[in-house]
């Protein structure tokens, strides 16, 4: 009877993982780039929303927007 050879089989599991981790982070990039990525419709729907509402961040620093307190009438 043959002895399996176990270098062979763990080195196609390997190849097999990396291949599979590759399409992935392809499709990921394809997603970011175009905008068809899983959820585009949604984050497209909801900017249309908040194009008129306040920011939520603070441009650019990534911070959370900081609200001006109302001024009381005098």
């Amino acid at each position: 009877m043959a002895k399996p050879n176990y270098s062979y089989e763990k080195r196609q599991r390997e190849l097999a993982k990396k291949k599979k981790k590759e399409e992935k982070a392809a499709r990921k990039a394809h997603g970011k780039v175009d905008g068809t990525g899983p959820g585009a419709e949604d984050a497209a729907a909801e900017g249309d929303a908040t194009a008129e509402a306040a920011p939520t961040e603070a441009v650019g620093t990534g911070l959370p927007a900081q609200a001006t307190p109302a001024r009381p009438a005098v």
